[in-house]
């Protein structure tokens, strides 16, 4: 067993006796033990649910790091039932959520025997909207066939549904082309004026989680009522005693989102159909309005044609720079100027009209500062917060970008504003034993912190392999060596890999390299691989074929589940640094070296550890689980801060020799 351990700017988390009630919960034969088949005692379990107790009672605040087997979602929910009053609890994903929502909580509280009520709420995206369902029906004019079919079954659900949510729809796709068509976004809703708002799904859902004790969301929605951004879910916060922040470790990406400013091709797509639809039906007398609105797509496509057809970010003045692309943003800002004014003319002929006309002036105000450039933008009287502007160029479109150079600040007030708890939990927010680099992202320098290890026997279940004699990660041939070092490990593992890229370029390599190298060795390894299907579906395709390898990039480096003997082998290709031409970390490391501080050892390290503890965390979910972890980065052996690097990592035993490393695999598969 690992101990556990508590930490903080001014000690541990408050002294104060236990609480009898907690150790009641969880102790050997407790509350939960009795009340659920297989659960065991852990004592960082125990203890982290006690210093969480503590906090609630205190109204403070607690940054929270459980290692993998802990059991941190039993250890916040407990107490959080117990003694949290109203509570939001937030998850990093829809799945994560729905777990807590139809799993944990009913569990929790079911033991527990507590009489609170628990409610689940999602972005408005996920219930279908009435009105633009209704509207859809009735132009007749779907994009696709596929849409065509699906739309009858749609309108059967919304007649039958008592939620509205898509996910309970089966036979309609998740990534269907029609779902955008037939729910509301925070621009397209008509609020009160809508003539649905009665029925309304979203409203429901809102009023459920408004009289409920405990209500489910993810950071999305969450930051998304912390800016006001949604009406009506800023009811939400003012009236709750206790926030709990699972997977936190996304709270400093999402926050930058939220707390920025974006407008893309998709949203500007969807502006340009909107228009050209309200145009045609309630201003069919007026031809400059319709002329206008059909003038916004081609504007959009000239855009994107001068951002160029390859995925990258740039800053606003490196973009600016391209060959056509100032001249291509100045024809979008006239488009939506000449789309707004044509709208305003007419807005009072209804509330389709005013709210399309709305969206065009926002849309046309935020590409008009972006073009502009205002380094800040004041965030209050008091304070002036410097921005960001660049653009992401991805395959599907253009996202012009203003985001926050820190959100520290903005996040300090919203955990200060009022007297309620604060937990923030995740299996990865420390470097080491040092939170500095989470608690400063987010303004959280007085906070208390606790990190409680795995209680799973590393040393015995995992072995840490780094090969030998592998090129630099920045060299051509660092892609090709990762593969043939792991041909070995997966002829001794049987398949049952993950192999976790940090670029979709390494990855595709890798691909092909591997598909040659099965080939030729006879392997019958099925070969999975990212963008193939979604992430849900190649999971259950890996668990079910059972010798399987898996490339994944990003979105596989954490939350994802596989326990058992289906994954074996997790390989990384490299250490996982931002790459540094990414407009905002240049932009945050200037600042650090301007403030005199150290760029690489106070950002870009502490970012790398807290990624692949991610990745790392993927290969021993269970007591009973064993695998090798091998990391393909020559760095982690050869450079100072290597150490600082594997001592974050779980304690397993390491090796740099391949032998050692088959035979451990090996031998897995005899013992099986």
């Amino acid at each position: 067993m690992r101990g556990a351990a508590a930490t903080a700017p001014g000690g541990a988390p408050p002294a104060a006796a236990d609480d009898p009630a907690l150790d009641a919960i969880f102790r050997d034969g407790g509350t939960l033990a009795r009340s659920l088949p297989g659960f065991r005692f852990r004592s960082q379990q125990l203890a982290m649910a006690q210093a969480i107790g503590r906090t609630i009672a205190a109204r403070g605040q607690l940054v929270a790091e459980a290692g993998t087997g802990t059991g941190k979602t039993f250890a916040y929910l407990a107490p959080a039932l117990l003694y949290g009053g109203k509570v939001i609890v937030s998850t990093g994903t829809k799945t994560l959520q729905d777990q807590l929502f139809e799993r944990d909580l009913p569990l929790v509280r079911d033991a527990l025997a507590v009489p609170v009520t628990v409610a689940l709420l999602k972005g408005r995206a996920n219930y279908v909207c009435h009105h633009h369902l209704e509207r859809a029906a009735r132009e007749d004019r779907l994009p696709s066939r596929d849409d065509v079919r699906h739309l009858p079954k749609i309108v059967a659900f919304a007649r039958a549904s008592e939620r509205g949510d898509r996910a309970e729809l089966a036979d309609v796709p998740e990534n269907a082309t029609i779902w955008p068509l037939v729910t509301s976004t925070r621009d397209n809703c008509l609020g009160q004026n809508c003539a649905h708002h009665a029925d309304c799904f979203v409203l429901k859902a809102r009023r459920e989680a408004l009289d409920a004790d405990v209500v489910v969301v993810n950071h999305h929605l969450f930051f998304a009522d912390v800016m006001l951004r949604d009406e009506g879910v800023s009811e939400l916060l003012p009236n709750c005693n206790t926030v709990i922040l699972d997977e936190a470790h996304q709270l400093p990406d999402t926050a930058t989102l939220f707390f920025g400013e974006q407008v893309g091709a998709g949203q500007l797509g969807e502006l340009a159909r909107d228009a050209e639809v309200t145009a045609r039906t309630a201003a069919r007398d007026v031809p400059a309005l319709p002329d206008a609105a059909t003038g916004l797509a081609p504007a959009i496509r000239r855009l994107r044609l001068a951002a160029g057809d390859q995925p990258v970010k740039l800053a606003r003045d490196a973009a600016l720079a391209r060959a056509g692309f100032a001249e291509a943003l100045d024809g979008l800002a006239a488009a939506l100027d000449r789309l707004a004014t044509e709208l305003s003319h007419f807005a009072e002929r209804g509330e389709e009209l005013a709210s399309v006309a709305q969206r065009a002036e926002a849309a046309a105000r935020q590409v008009a500062r972006w073009r502009d450039g205002s380094d800040a933008i004041p965030d209050s009287p008091e304070e002036a917060q410097a921005w960001i502007r660049w653009i992401d160029v991805t395959p599907h479109g253009f996202q012009l970008q203003a985001s926050p150079l820190s959100v520290a600040a903005l996040m300090r007030r919203q955990v200060e504003a009022s007297a309620r708890a604060w937990i923030f939990t995740s299996a990865t927010l420390a470097v080491g034993r040092d939170f500095s680099h989470y608690t400063s992202q987010l303004g959280l320098e007085q906070a208390q912190t606790g990190a409680w290890e795995s209680p799973f026997d590393y040393a015995t279940q995992a072995l840490l392999y780094v090969p030998r004699g592998l090129p630099a990660p920045n060299t051509p041939a660092h892609t090709d060596a990762v593969v043939d070092a792991a041909l070995p490990l997966l002829a001794a593992s049987g398949g049952r890999a993950f192999l976790l890229f940090t670029s979709l370029r390494a990855l595709a390599q890798a691909r092909e390299r591997l598909t040659e190298a099965f080939a030729r060795a006879g392997h019958a390894f099925p070969l999975l691989v990212q963008g193939e299907g979604s992430r849900s579906e190649l999971l259950v395709r890996f668990r079910e074929l059972g010798n399987a390898v898996l490339l994944g990039s990003a979105s596989f480096w954490e939350g994802v589940d596989v326990p058992g003997d289906a994954l074996s082998l997790v390989v990384i290709d490299k250490l996982p640094f931002a790459p540094p031409d990414d407009p905002l970390l240049a932009a945050r490391l200037d600042h650090l070296r301007e403030e005199g501080g150290n760029p690489f050892m106070d950002w870009q390290l502490p970012q790398a550890v807290i990624a692949l503890k991610q990745g790392a965390g993927r290969l021993i979910r269970t007591e009973t689980d064993r695998g090798v972890l091998a990391i393909c980065d020559p760095r982690l052996i050869d450079k100072p801060y290597g150490r600082r690097i594997w001592q974050s990592l779980p304690p397993m035993r390491r090796t740099r020799e391949e032998a050692e490393a088959v035979r451990f695999l090996e031998g897995m598969r005899d013992d099986g």
